[in-house]
């Protein structure tokens, strides 16, 4: 081979198509045993070629379920060395087909999961056309061609021309709906009054509407805002008609209570306030509030014994329950249970593990069963009381959880927040504050990135930084383990189980190690001190670091914890501040409440609609003012996003909706237009397949989108699951949803462990 030749192969440029029979023929003719070699390596070049020229074809026909692996297969199955259009086309036919077998056992069940997995990427809905063209292509690669194929595509035309018009009905309904409550808001708004028309109304003096006002007797249905931090105050004359026969009480020493605002009055915002009674939240808990409860708070840092007291109570009682932040740890409070002898259900969002016998039950917050008395609970977590997507669930599992004794575990800062609650239930506090088991100290230096070592937990704050590390140490030949949220917790448990075990020198995660996960750490050396939090790039706090870096020095194992940080992401000294500082106080003490599917109802009947964004937007004008003096309402900004994409499905009661809108979904992956798209199926009485991922490249070959559309269908599953266990005749195939957790699981898993340089760590 000339050195010209061989630096054309060694640079992997493209040789043009004519050129390369005549190079291969002198190689062939100067070095016979390199022939069959250099044509391989040139077939290699070329095929970026018909990839790109594959990607261009498809895309100019439209065919959006047409993946780039798809042409890569095609490409990589292609021999000639001049391939014409129709050759690289038929390759790419044979290769379709293949994948629509493997989606499912007939024609019908495979067109709904290529459908399925274009809804799931992001693509916008098929045309009619296209739809068609799909259905043909689906319907040959099962042997159906010509005439035996048309029962098929006007079965599955029809069941298309139907989903389209219950789409368009059921967006036309929410719109109509939504304008319906924005014009009844509007109108109750336009007949808001200031202050100075209640003489008039009440027949009294502005001094004594004051007085009454600051007495709570007279209702204020808006505050707003102005500047310097003064509010004007604006009342509703229906609320104020029927109080005005109360006036001559209120002039007398001993004053009745205002008179109870019942229907009849246009549902003001007072009825609807009654109704709810989220002033009044402890109330709602009616189990709990007949106990005689007292409550033990626990409070400590990481490792410091909580969930180990807590837990040997809970096997001493003849019945509990334990309440996790996280389906992982339920099942750890399930097994710690069982290894003290006490048999243990299990009930999360997706999840239900009835024991036969068992009298204690381990589950996670959301799931707390507030009629089920029960001798001691156990809630874990209580820091989480300030989260604001889920601090409503931990306020009421600790108001509510029916236990005679109840153990709350958490960080030293969540203290006042519990006592608060407690004294809003009436209930007795007894107070135990754990130490640390061994010390925790701050590295005096930052770790360079060479001085990882065994045992050392790396901190990031993103998947992809995580991923990135990872490859660099993998490059370095270092193992490693890695533990993010986006991973399922049987992934979690299995990477933390090679770390633990010694198949991994390192561990790289975010901080989903701050919860739960008990390991084998040496030091914890965080990347950076810097995280985004969903709404903005900030410095990490003190009980961040804390409950973080307080992983590091498992007792038994370590005889101190070391918290460092990676040169360059932050100053040591800096950590050393934030894990010296004292429990912050919670920036605003009150706990959050959210409405339940009974104040949903209640609500509803009051205002005289159906229209679950409507009762959401009233409850968020009316329940609770925003300086009630102790609660505040939880963000129902998704919960009314998902009301208004689902409000027009027919076939779904307003009940049925406000599951949905209770579903945990990723907004950042479509999560409420899948929901929507979801809830018309099964408002339609059709049952609604599992999400799958499809074909997956072996674990060695997967690259990080292959793993990225991994967790995602991952996470899809979850909430499918989620609803499968509220309406099963919706969602029939949940043993088909297992299998495909399974899979995916196994992939995963097989996907981490791989150390060696690949596609996802390039």
């Amino acid at each position: 081979m000339s050195p010209a030749e061989a630096a054309i192969l060694a640079s992997g440029l493209a040789v043009e198509s004519r050129e390369m029979p005549a190079l291969i023929r002198r190689v062939a003719r100067r070095m016979p045993a390199d022939a069959a070699a250099v044509r391989a390596a040139l077939l290699e070049v070329r095929r970026r070629a018909w990839i790109a020229r594959l990607n261009d074809l498809t895309n100019r026909a439209g065919r959006p379920w047409v993946r780039r692996a798809d042409n890569e297969l095609a490409a990589g199955e292609t021999t000639e060395l001049e391939p014409e259009d129709a050759t690289l086309l038929a390759a790419l036919d044979a290769v379709l087909a293949r994948r629509f077998r493997a989606l499912g056992p007939s024609p019908e069940a495979a067109l709904e999961a290529v459908l399925a997995e274009l809804t799931e990427s992001g693509t916008q809905a098929l045309s009619a056309d296209r739809h068609a063209t799909l259905a043909r292509e689906v319907a040959g690669a099962f042997g159906l061609l010509g005439d035996a194929a048309a029962p098929f595509l006007d079965a599955v035309g029809g069941l298309e021309q139907r989903r389209r018009k219950e789409r368009r009905d059921a967006e036309s309904a929410a719109r109509e709906k939504r304008r319906e409550e924005v014009k009844r808001l509007k109108a109750w708004e336009h007949s808001l009054v200031e202050f100075r028309a209640i003489p008039a109304l009440l027949d009294c003096s502005e001094k004594e509407a004051a007085r009454w006002i600051a007495e709570g007797l007279i209702p204020i249905a808006r505050r707003i805002p102005q500047r310097g931090g003064r509010e004007k105050w604006e009342f509703d004359p229906a609320e104020l008609a029927p109080l005005r026969r109360a006036v001559p009480g209120w002039r007398q020493e001993a004053r009745p209570a205002a008179p109870v605002i019942g229907r009849g009055t246009r549902a003001g915002n007072a009825a609807i306030a009654r109704v709810a009674a989220l002033d009044r939240y402890a109330g709602h808990f009616a189990t709990a509030r007949a106990l005689n409860r007292r409550i033990t708070l626990v409070t400590g840092p990481t490792n410091s014994g909580k969930s180990h007291t807590a837990l040997d109570a809970l096997a001493a009682g003849e019945s509990g329950m334990a309440l996790a932040p996280l389906r992982l740890l339920a099942h750890e409070f399930k097994d710690a249970l069982s290894s003290r002898g006490v048999l243990a259900s299990l009930s999360t969002g997706e999840e239900r593990i009835p024991v036969p016998g068992a009298r204690h039950l381990a589950a996670t917050v959301e799931m707390c069963p507030f009629h089920l008395p029960v001798d001691v609970a156990v809630v874990d977590e209580a820091q989480m009381l300030g989260d604001r997507d889920r601090g409503a669930a931990w306020t009421a599992a600790i108001m509510g959880a029916p236990a005679r004794h109840l153990y709350v575990l958490g960080a030293p800062e969540a203290g006042a927040m519990v006592k608060r609650i407690a004294s809003l239930c009436g209930d007795p506090v007894e107070e135990v504050s754990l130490k640390r088991k061994s010390p925790l100290v701050a590295a005096r230096g930052p770790v360079p990135f060479a001085d990882l070592r065994p045992g050392d937990a790396l901190v990031a704050f993103s998947r992809r930084e995580v991923l990135d590390l990872r490859a660099e140490l993998v490059r370095r030949g270092k193992r490693v383990a890695v533990v993010y949220g986006a991973l399922s917790p049987e992934v979690r448990r299995a990477e933390a189980a090679r770390f633990r075990e010694g198949e991994a020198d390192i561990l790289v995660a975010t901080d989903a190690i701050g919860m739960g996960l008990n390991l084998p750490i040496r030091r914890v050396v965080f990347s950076t001190l810097r995280k985004f939090d969903g709404e903005e790039r900030r410095e990490l706090n003190a009980q961040e670091v804390k409950q973080i870096g307080g992983r590091a020095g498992r007792y038994g194992r370590f005889e101190e914890g070391v918290v460092a940080v990676l040169a360059g992401g932050g100053s040591p000294e800096t950590v050393r501040a934030l894990l010296e500082a004292p429990p912050a106080l919670p920036e605003d003490p009150r706990p959050l409440v959210q409405p339940d599917a009974d104040i949903i109802a209640n609500v509803a009947q009051e205002i005289g609609s159906d229209s679950l964004f409507g009762v959401l937007a009233r409850i968020k004008r009316a329940v609770l003012r925003a300086d009630d003096p102790n609660y505040r309402l939880a963000d129902l900004t998704q919960a009314m996003a998902v009301a208004s994409a689902i409000d027009g499905v027919a076939g779904l009661s307003l009940l049925q909706r406000w599951t949905y809108a209770l579903c945990p979904v990723d907004e950042r992956d479509n999560g409420v237009a899948r929901l929507a798209r979801w809830a018309i199926e099964h408002g339609a009485g059709r049952p609604v397949a599992p999400p799958s991922a499809g074909r997956l490249p072996p674990p060695e070959r997967a690259g990080r989108e292959e793993l990225e559309r991994a967790e995602k269908t991952h996470k899809r599953l979850v909430a499918w699951r989620w609803l499968s266990l509220r309406f099963p005749e919706g969602y029939p195939a949940r043993d088909e949803a297992m299998a495909e957790t399974a899979r995916l699981d196994r992939w995963i898993e097989d996907v981490l462990r791989t150390q060696r340089k690949s596609r996802l760590v390039a």
